[in-house]
């Protein structure tokens, strides 16, 4: 890789720390070409995507972001995993990790905020962004249909009363 590709790539990975919401830093040792395939397939169906980078070329992207903070987490072998979701990324990067434990979650950041394991752990239990909307819908919706429900019960119940009557006599 010469100067001009470095150069392109850390120019790529600080535009990708701009856009993002949430970073998450792990270890990868170990993972088989399948394994890392069937990780980027499920950050891709999440709406996150995985990256395998260079420690020292992150460190430079990095710089003057809101993630600079995590720089000192980029030793070892070392992969990213991004999303404007906030819990997007943190959940597969975590679910995964409990199914394969060659992937460590290091530690990430959501916007300014820095995230231990533990941080990015309990993030990752949160429903997603997707869910929370149709969650909210739903209890938009409730109301409505409750009061459908309501109104149409007393004239069932007297529906109910003239039959019964009509049976007796």
């Amino acid at each position: 890789m010469d100067r001009t590709d470095k150069e392109d790539l850390v120019a790529s990975l600080h535009q990708t720390f701009e856009g993002a919401s949430m970073v998450v830093v792990t270890h990868y040792s170990g993972l088989t070409v399948k394994e890392m395939g069937d990780l980027r397939g499920r950050m891709r169906e999440a709406g996150a995507l995985f990256k395998v980078t260079k420690n020292r070329l992150t460190r430079l992207a990095l710089k003057d972001t809101k993630f600079e903070p995590l720089s000192d987490m980029f030793t070892g072998p070392t992969a990213i995993a991004y999303s404007d979701d906030p819990v997007a990324a943190a959940k597969v990067a975590v679910n995964f990790s409990k199914e394969n434990d060659k992937l460590i979650v290091l530690g990430g950041a959501l916007d300014s905020e820095t995230l231990d394991a533990d941080g990015v752990k309990a993030l990752a239990t949160l429903p997603s962004l997707d869910e929370l909307r149709g969650k909210i819908i739903g209890l938009l919706n409730a109301p409505a249909t409750k009061i459908a429900g309501v109104l149409q019960a007393p004239g069932g119940q007297v529906a109910r009363v003239i039959s019964a009557h009509a049976e007796q006599g």
